[in-house]
């Protein structure tokens, strides 16, 4: 997988869990981090952990598991 694979994937599903991710691109979620840490620096994700990928309100949770990457770069919706 490539940065671009990566790059075009959340541009169009805008907001994806880094255990999806690691599953479509047959991917560890460790590679997969080092990847979206350059696309974060350049400002075109961010980075959502915790509760904000489940909505059960546990706690209960691996963090790894809820990991979220949302699309910030040209072309993401923003709310008013």
């Amino acid at each position: 997988m490539i940065l671009s694979e990566l790059t075009g994937y959340l541009e169009q599903h805008r907001r994806v869990g880094l255990m999806d991710l690691a599953y479509r691109f047959e991917s560890s979620p460790d590679a997969l981090r080092g990847m979206l840490t350059i696309l974060e620096r350049k400002g075109r994700v961010r980075r959502i952990t915790g509760a904000a990928g489940c909505s059960s309100g546990c706690s209960k949770c691996d963090p790894a598991t809820v990991e979220t990457y949302e699309w910030v770069g040209e072309g993401a919706r923003t709310e008013s």
